[in-house]
């Protein structure tokens, strides 16, 4: 009686006892793979969100300044991500330097051929010290677009010079018959322009292209976007290039899968810092 009561003592204390937390299985290599795999496939798809950005900044600088497209980006973007048990899955975007120097150059160019002289010897000492071939080729562009006529212009000879452009046919009565540029914005502050082009790419990115992530509803989706530190020297300071994070619930993410909420609603839901 003794050993049944033992037994049934023991049996109630091992019951009663609470069950030790069992460590998640880890993923076995296909899954490892497979987790790899997509990160690098979302780590293109960032590269991607940031060139688009970038050229539709571009693009419509182009079309008001005249700038050769080839002369504003001097790098292109980088992404790398990881995941974070626990947390969800992480990644860093290094996003190029937009060069505005040359913008403002150009544009000197265009405004009544004025400070052509000044302007030209700005894009020349750039050009030799960033010693890039393709910079330079750019340059020699601009330059066959300027007649000679308007670099030896001087102040006093505005006058003979305001005859040539009622010419007709000549390059200057050319350039006054062109139509007037409409204003954009973009001409204030190409910088924040582009930030801003740069940030909706990459929060499309976030919810049209991260269901492959295997991300939890109670995990986080998360890019941390900064600018790249190695600036032209010539190229103004970028006060405002600081790191952005753009992070989105797991939860939110699942709910804009399946279609629950709409995409503006999920759009309104990434959360943006600035550090």
């Amino acid at each position: 009686m003794k050993r049944v009561a033992s037994l049934v003592i023991a049996g109630t204390v091992a019951a009663a006892a609470p069950a030790v937390a069992q460590p998640p299985t880890p993923p076995g290599p296909r899954a490892v793979a497979e987790l790899r795999y997509q990160i690098g496939q979302m780590e293109r798809v960032l590269e991607g969100a940031v060139e688009h950005g970038m050229s539709i900044t571009r693009d419509r600088l182009q079309a008001l300044a005249q700038t050769p497209a080839d002369m504003l980006v001097s790098d292109n973007a980088h992404a790398s991500g990881f995941r974070l048990e626990g947390y969800g899955v992480f990644f860093d975007v290094t996003v190029p330097q937009f060069n505005a120097t040359l913008t403002w150059s150009l544009r000197t160019l265009d405004q009544n051929d004025l400070g052509l002289d000044s302007a030209l010897r700005t894009l020349q000492t750039y050009i030799k010290s960033a010693g890039d071939p393709n910079l330079e080729q750019a340059l020699k562009r601009i330059e066959l677009q300027v007649t000679p006529a308007s670099l030896s212009r001087s102040t006093p000879q505005l006058a003979d010079v305001s005859g040539a452009r009622t010419a007709t046919g000549s390059p200057a009565s050319i350039a006054q018959d062109k139509p007037a540029q409409p204003d954009d914005s973009i001409l204030a502050d190409p910088s924040e322009a582009y930030r801003t082009e740069v940030t909706q790419a990459l929060k499309d990115a976030m919810l049209t292209h991260s269901s492959g992530l295997g991300i939890g509803t109670t995990e986080w989706l998360t890019i941390a976007a900064k600018g790249n530190d190695d600036r032209p020297r010539l190229a103004p300071a970028d006060t405002d290039s600081r790191t952005r994070i753009f992070r989105l619930h797991g939860s939110d993410l699942a709910d804009f899968l399946a279609g629950k909420i709409s995409r503006e609603e999920a759009l309104k839901r990434i959360e943006v810092r600035v550090f």
